[in-house]
Protein backbone atom coordinates (compact mmCIF):
# COMPACT_ATOMS: atom_id res chain seq x y z
CA UNK A 1 0.00 0.00 0.00
CA UNK A 2 1.33 3.40 -0.91
CA UNK A 3 1.95 5.80 1.99
CA UNK A 4 -0.37 8.77 2.18
CA UNK A 5 0.96 12.28 1.56
CA UNK A 6 0.66 13.04 5.29
CA UNK A 7 2.57 9.90 6.24
CA UNK A 8 5.29 10.83 3.73
CA UNK A 9 5.85 14.19 5.40
CA UNK A 10 5.89 12.58 8.84
CA UNK A 11 8.53 10.12 7.64
CA UNK A 12 10.58 12.92 6.08
CA UNK A 13 10.39 14.98 9.27
CA UNK A 14 11.40 11.98 11.34
CA UNK A 15 14.40 11.30 9.13
CA UNK A 16 15.54 14.93 9.40
CA UNK A 17 15.25 14.72 13.18
CA UNK A 18 17.37 11.55 13.25
CA UNK A 19 20.02 13.23 11.12
CA UNK A 20 20.25 16.37 13.27
CA UNK A 21 19.94 14.65 16.65
CA UNK A 22 23.58 13.48 16.84
CA UNK A 23 24.82 17.01 16.08
CA UNK A 24 22.56 18.53 18.73
CA UNK A 25 23.66 15.93 21.29
CA UNK A 26 27.32 16.58 20.46
CA UNK A 27 26.92 20.33 20.99
CA UNK A 28 25.04 19.82 24.26
CA UNK A 29 27.71 17.44 25.58
CA UNK A 30 30.60 19.73 24.62
CA UNK A 31 33.04 20.11 26.26
CA UNK A 32 33.45 16.62 27.69
CA UNK A 33 37.16 17.09 28.44
CA UNK A 34 39.64 19.97 28.85
CA UNK A 35 40.03 22.37 25.93
CA UNK A 36 43.38 23.80 24.81
CA UNK A 37 43.40 27.53 24.09
CA UNK A 38 46.58 28.22 22.13
CA UNK A 39 48.13 31.66 22.58
CA UNK A 40 50.76 32.33 19.91
CA UNK A 41 52.65 34.82 22.09
CA UNK A 42 54.55 34.72 25.37
CA UNK A 43 52.96 34.80 28.81
CA UNK A 44 52.45 38.25 30.25
CA UNK A 45 51.57 39.99 26.98
CA UNK A 46 48.15 41.48 26.26
CA UNK A 47 47.07 38.50 24.16
CA UNK A 48 47.95 36.15 27.01
CA UNK A 49 46.05 38.23 29.56
CA UNK A 50 42.92 38.24 27.38
CA UNK A 51 43.22 34.48 26.90
CA UNK A 52 43.54 33.74 30.61
CA UNK A 53 40.58 35.93 31.54
CA UNK A 54 38.44 34.35 28.83
CA UNK A 55 39.63 30.82 29.55
CA UNK A 56 38.95 31.08 33.27
CA UNK A 57 35.44 32.43 32.68
CA UNK A 58 34.65 29.72 30.11
CA UNK A 59 35.92 27.06 32.52
CA UNK A 60 33.53 28.31 35.18
CA UNK A 61 30.57 28.45 32.77
CA UNK A 62 31.09 25.14 31.01
CA UNK A 63 32.51 22.96 33.78
CA UNK A 64 35.69 21.94 31.92
CA UNK A 65 39.12 23.51 32.00
CA UNK A 66 40.11 25.80 29.14
CA UNK A 67 43.87 25.42 29.44
CA UNK A 68 45.96 28.29 28.07
CA UNK A 69 49.03 27.05 26.21
CA UNK A 70 51.64 29.53 24.98
CA UNK A 71 53.22 28.46 21.68
CA UNK A 72 55.48 31.31 20.61
CA UNK A 73 57.60 32.07 17.58
CA UNK A 74 57.58 33.55 14.08
CA UNK A 75 55.42 36.51 15.06
CA UNK A 76 52.58 34.26 16.20
CA UNK A 77 52.62 31.94 13.20
CA UNK A 78 53.91 28.86 15.05
CA UNK A 79 51.03 28.84 17.51
CA UNK A 80 48.56 29.53 14.73
CA UNK A 81 49.82 26.56 12.72
CA UNK A 82 49.41 24.30 15.75
CA UNK A 83 45.69 25.03 15.61
CA UNK A 84 45.51 24.78 11.82
CA UNK A 85 46.90 21.21 12.08
CA UNK A 86 44.73 20.17 15.03
CA UNK A 87 41.63 17.99 14.82
CA UNK A 88 38.48 20.05 14.08
CA UNK A 89 36.67 18.82 17.18
CA UNK A 90 36.48 21.98 19.30
CA UNK A 91 39.20 20.89 21.72
CA UNK A 92 42.02 23.00 20.27
CA UNK A 93 41.26 26.70 19.87
CA UNK A 94 43.31 29.75 18.91
CA UNK A 95 43.43 33.11 20.63
CA UNK A 96 43.79 35.11 17.44
CA UNK A 97 43.65 38.78 16.63
CA UNK A 98 44.97 41.74 14.70
CA UNK A 99 48.48 40.30 14.32
CA UNK A 100 47.16 37.31 12.40
CA UNK A 101 45.55 39.58 9.83
CA UNK A 102 48.81 41.52 9.37
CA UNK A 103 50.89 38.34 9.17
CA UNK A 104 48.78 37.10 6.27
CA UNK A 105 50.65 39.58 4.04
CA UNK A 106 53.80 40.19 6.09
CA UNK A 107 55.03 36.59 5.90
CA UNK A 108 55.50 35.03 2.47
CA UNK A 109 55.38 31.26 2.14
CA UNK A 110 53.29 30.41 5.19
CA UNK A 111 52.14 26.81 5.42
CA UNK A 112 48.57 27.96 5.95
CA UNK A 113 46.08 30.61 4.93
CA UNK A 114 44.64 32.29 8.02
CA UNK A 115 41.29 33.18 6.44
CA UNK A 116 40.86 29.78 4.81
CA UNK A 117 42.25 27.49 7.52
CA UNK A 118 40.99 29.06 10.75
CA UNK A 119 37.24 29.06 11.33
CA UNK A 120 36.21 32.29 13.08
CA UNK A 121 34.27 31.61 16.28
CA UNK A 122 33.98 35.00 17.95
CA UNK A 123 35.60 38.35 18.55
CA UNK A 124 36.22 38.87 22.27
CA UNK A 125 37.33 42.46 22.77
CA UNK A 126 38.98 45.37 21.03
CA UNK A 127 40.16 48.89 21.61
CA UNK A 128 42.52 51.70 20.67
CA UNK A 129 46.23 52.18 20.77
CA UNK A 130 47.48 55.64 21.63
CA UNK A 131 49.92 58.05 20.03
CA UNK A 132 52.28 59.32 22.71
CA UNK A 133 55.32 61.57 22.58
CA UNK A 134 58.16 62.35 24.94
CA UNK A 135 57.47 65.49 26.95
CA UNK A 136 60.43 67.22 25.26
CA UNK A 137 58.61 67.18 21.91
CA UNK A 138 57.09 70.67 21.51
CA UNK A 139 53.89 69.43 19.83
CA UNK A 140 50.76 69.57 21.95
CA UNK A 141 48.39 68.31 19.22
CA UNK A 142 48.55 65.94 16.27
CA UNK A 143 48.50 68.88 13.88
CA UNK A 144 51.47 70.43 15.67
CA UNK A 145 53.29 67.09 15.61
CA UNK A 146 52.78 66.75 11.86
CA UNK A 147 54.22 70.23 11.34
CA UNK A 148 57.12 69.48 13.71
CA UNK A 149 57.96 66.21 11.95
CA UNK A 150 57.84 67.85 8.51
CA UNK A 151 60.18 70.59 9.76
CA UNK A 152 62.58 67.91 11.03
CA UNK A 153 62.62 65.22 8.31
CA UNK A 154 64.55 62.08 9.22
CA UNK A 155 65.04 63.22 12.82
CA UNK A 156 61.85 62.06 14.55
CA UNK A 157 62.27 58.52 15.83
CA UNK A 158 59.30 56.18 16.18
CA UNK A 159 59.83 53.12 18.35
CA UNK A 160 57.90 49.87 18.04
CA UNK A 161 57.81 46.46 19.66
CA UNK A 162 59.07 44.87 16.44
CA UNK A 163 58.93 44.97 12.66
CA UNK A 164 55.39 44.28 11.51
CA UNK A 165 53.91 44.67 14.98
CA UNK A 166 50.80 46.81 15.50
CA UNK A 167 52.97 49.55 17.04
CA UNK A 168 54.95 49.62 13.79
CA UNK A 169 52.14 49.25 11.25
CA UNK A 170 49.88 51.79 12.99
CA UNK A 171 52.74 54.30 12.73
CA UNK A 172 53.33 53.47 9.08
CA UNK A 173 49.64 54.08 8.36
CA UNK A 174 49.96 57.48 10.06
CA UNK A 175 53.01 58.34 7.96
CA UNK A 176 51.31 57.27 4.73
CA UNK A 177 48.21 59.36 5.44
CA UNK A 178 50.08 62.51 6.55
CA UNK A 179 53.22 62.46 4.42
CA UNK A 180 55.36 62.46 7.56
CA UNK A 181 58.72 60.68 7.52
CA UNK A 182 59.28 58.87 10.83
CA UNK A 183 62.48 56.91 11.49
CA UNK A 184 61.37 53.47 12.66
CA UNK A 185 63.42 51.73 15.35
CA UNK A 186 62.14 48.30 16.42
CA UNK A 187 62.81 47.09 19.98
CA UNK A 188 62.96 43.47 21.09
CA UNK A 189 63.16 44.10 24.83
CA UNK A 190 60.91 47.12 25.29
CA UNK A 191 61.09 50.76 24.21
CA UNK A 192 59.61 52.48 27.27
CA UNK A 193 62.93 53.45 28.87
CA UNK A 194 64.16 55.14 25.69
CA UNK A 195 60.81 56.85 25.16
CA UNK A 196 60.86 58.22 28.69
CA UNK A 197 64.52 59.22 28.28
CA UNK A 198 63.88 61.17 25.09
CA UNK A 199 65.99 58.95 22.83
CA UNK A 200 62.71 58.10 21.07
CA UNK A 201 60.16 60.80 20.26
CA UNK A 202 56.92 58.99 19.40
CA UNK A 203 55.18 55.62 19.85
CA UNK A 204 51.84 54.23 18.75
CA UNK A 205 51.44 51.89 21.71
CA UNK A 206 48.89 50.27 23.98
CA UNK A 207 47.04 52.34 26.53
CA UNK A 208 47.89 49.81 29.25
CA UNK A 209 51.64 50.29 28.71
CA UNK A 210 51.58 54.08 28.81
CA UNK A 211 48.62 55.33 30.85
CA UNK A 212 50.57 55.55 34.12
CA UNK A 213 53.22 57.72 32.45
CA UNK A 214 50.59 59.89 30.79
CA UNK A 215 48.86 60.52 34.12
CA UNK A 216 52.22 61.24 35.77
CA UNK A 217 53.07 63.81 33.07
CA UNK A 218 56.09 61.86 31.81
CA UNK A 219 54.54 61.24 28.39
CA UNK A 220 52.11 63.36 26.40
CA UNK A 221 49.13 61.66 24.77
CA UNK A 222 48.18 63.20 21.44
CA UNK A 223 45.42 60.92 20.17
CA UNK A 224 43.86 57.47 20.24
CA UNK A 225 43.82 55.38 17.08
CA UNK A 226 40.13 54.38 17.01
CA UNK A 227 37.24 56.29 15.47
CA UNK A 228 35.79 57.03 18.91
CA UNK A 229 37.44 58.28 22.06
CA UNK A 230 38.54 55.93 24.81
CA UNK A 231 36.63 55.67 28.08
CA UNK A 232 39.99 55.32 29.84
CA UNK A 233 41.17 58.71 28.50
CA UNK A 234 38.02 60.56 27.41
CA UNK A 235 39.76 63.92 27.03
CA UNK A 236 42.22 62.60 24.44
CA UNK A 237 41.03 63.18 20.85
CA UNK A 238 41.04 60.60 18.08
CA UNK A 239 43.56 60.65 15.25
CA UNK A 240 40.64 60.85 12.83
CA UNK A 241 39.84 64.31 14.22
CA UNK A 242 43.12 65.49 12.65
CA UNK A 243 43.68 62.83 9.96
CA UNK A 244 40.28 62.06 8.40
CA UNK A 245 39.81 58.38 7.75
CA UNK A 246 42.51 57.16 10.11
CA UNK A 247 41.37 54.15 12.14
CA UNK A 248 43.35 51.34 13.73
CA UNK A 249 42.20 49.02 16.47
CA UNK A 250 43.74 46.16 18.36
CA UNK A 251 41.37 43.22 18.78
CA UNK A 252 41.28 39.65 20.03
CA UNK A 253 39.14 36.70 19.04
CA UNK A 254 38.87 32.93 19.12
CA UNK A 255 39.25 30.63 16.13
CA UNK A 256 39.28 26.90 15.47
CA UNK A 257 40.54 24.55 12.75
CA UNK A 258 38.48 24.71 9.58
CA UNK A 259 35.71 22.10 9.36
CA UNK A 260 34.95 22.41 13.08
CA UNK A 261 31.24 21.50 13.34
CA UNK A 262 28.94 24.49 12.98
CA UNK A 263 27.00 23.59 16.13
CA UNK A 264 30.18 23.74 18.23
CA UNK A 265 31.14 27.08 16.67
CA UNK A 266 27.67 28.44 17.46
CA UNK A 267 27.79 27.23 21.06
CA UNK A 268 31.25 28.68 21.66
CA UNK A 269 30.17 31.96 20.07
CA UNK A 270 27.25 32.27 22.49
CA UNK A 271 29.40 31.40 25.48
CA UNK A 272 32.25 33.75 24.57
CA UNK A 273 29.87 36.65 23.97
CA UNK A 274 28.25 35.96 27.35
CA UNK A 275 31.63 35.81 29.09
CA UNK A 276 32.84 39.08 27.56
CA UNK A 277 29.63 40.85 28.62
CA UNK A 278 29.88 39.71 32.26
CA UNK A 279 30.49 42.76 34.50
CA UNK A 280 33.57 41.27 36.22
CA UNK A 281 35.24 40.32 32.93
CA UNK A 282 34.25 43.58 31.28
CA UNK A 283 35.90 45.50 34.13
CA UNK A 284 39.08 43.46 33.79
CA UNK A 285 39.10 44.08 30.05
CA UNK A 286 38.79 47.83 30.69
CA UNK A 287 41.96 47.63 32.75
CA UNK A 288 43.71 46.27 29.66
CA UNK A 289 42.35 49.06 27.48
CA UNK A 290 39.76 47.01 25.58
CA UNK A 291 35.99 46.60 25.57
CA UNK A 292 33.74 43.64 24.64
CA UNK A 293 33.35 43.25 20.89
CA UNK A 294 30.40 40.89 20.34
CA UNK A 295 29.82 39.45 16.87
CA UNK A 296 28.30 36.33 15.39
CA UNK A 297 30.78 33.91 13.83
CA UNK A 298 29.64 35.05 10.37
CA UNK A 299 30.18 38.69 11.30
CA UNK A 300 33.60 37.83 12.71
CA UNK A 301 34.53 36.16 9.43
CA UNK A 302 33.60 39.24 7.40
CA UNK A 303 35.45 41.49 9.85
CA UNK A 304 38.62 39.39 9.66
CA UNK A 305 38.59 39.34 5.86
CA UNK A 306 38.26 43.14 5.82
CA UNK A 307 41.16 43.47 8.28
CA UNK A 308 43.41 41.25 6.15
CA UNK A 309 42.66 43.39 3.10
CA UNK A 310 43.17 46.67 4.96
CA UNK A 311 46.53 45.82 6.47
CA UNK A 312 47.80 44.14 3.32
CA UNK A 313 47.69 47.56 1.64
CA UNK A 314 49.77 49.15 4.42
CA UNK A 315 52.33 46.33 4.61
CA UNK A 316 52.86 46.41 0.84
CA UNK A 317 52.92 50.20 0.52
CA UNK A 318 55.44 50.54 3.34
CA UNK A 319 57.42 47.53 2.04
CA UNK A 320 57.51 45.97 5.51
CA UNK A 321 59.55 42.78 5.72
CA UNK A 322 59.79 40.51 8.79
CA UNK A 323 63.06 40.41 10.68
Amino acid sequence: MKPTRRKFFYLAAGTATLLTAPRIARAQAYPARPVRLIVPFAAGQGTDSIARLTGQALSERLGQQFVVENRTGAGGNIGTEVVVRAAPDGYTLLLDGLTNTMNATLYAGLNFDFVRDIAPIATIAGGPYIMVVNSSVPAKTVAEFIAYAKDNPGKVIMASSGVGSPTHVFGELFGMMTGVNLVHVPYRTGYVADLLGGRVQVVFGSIASSIQYIKAGKLRALAVTTKTRSDALPDIPTLAEFVPGYEASVWYGVGAPKDTPAELVAKLNREINAVAAAPVVKARFAGLGVDPMPMTSAEAGKFISAEVEKWAKVVRAANIKPE
